[in-house]
């Protein structure tokens, strides 16, 4: 098992995080679409790990995807990190904060940008600052 920079105890991430984001970033657990304050959220800024505060991505790559998710076209520079996601009978590629493991969400190859990368974020795994 990979060892994160930041890891805490089941106990400290429940004091620390919302219920939602627990679940989210934890459990690896997906928030429902069209429901996350980020989703269509579009103010010049910096978006942080929820769990962590790790800088995950700039405003400058997100665009409106219309999946009912916040979607970035490129993550920072070694910021996330890409595993193999065989759950639910598909193949996909989940992606963590490569600071604490927290789940984000997936990313895939379906984006309308250069980059031709969607990564679909849950609003509970991200922050957000000007």
């Amino acid at each position: 098992m990979k060892k994160y920079s930041i890891e805490k105890p089941e106990t400290a991430w429940r004091e620390k995080l919302s219920e939602e984001q627990f679940r989210v970033l934890r459990k690896k657990g997906t928030e429902a679409p069209h429901t996350g304050k980020y989703n269509m959220h579009f103010e010049d800024g910096t978006y942080f790990c929820a769990g962590c505060g790790e800088k995950l991505f700039d405003s400058e790559a997100k665009f409106d995807s219309g999946c009912g998710w916040p979607s970035f076209d490129k993550a920072i520079d070694g910021k996330v990190e890409y595993i193999q996601d065989k759950t639910f009978g598909m193949l996909r590629t989940e992606i963590l904060c490569s600071n604490c493991g927290g789940h984000l969400g997936h990313v895939f190859d379906d984006g309308p940008t250069e980059t031709g990368q969607r990564y679909c974020v849950n609003s509970a795994s991200i922050n957000f600052n000007k």
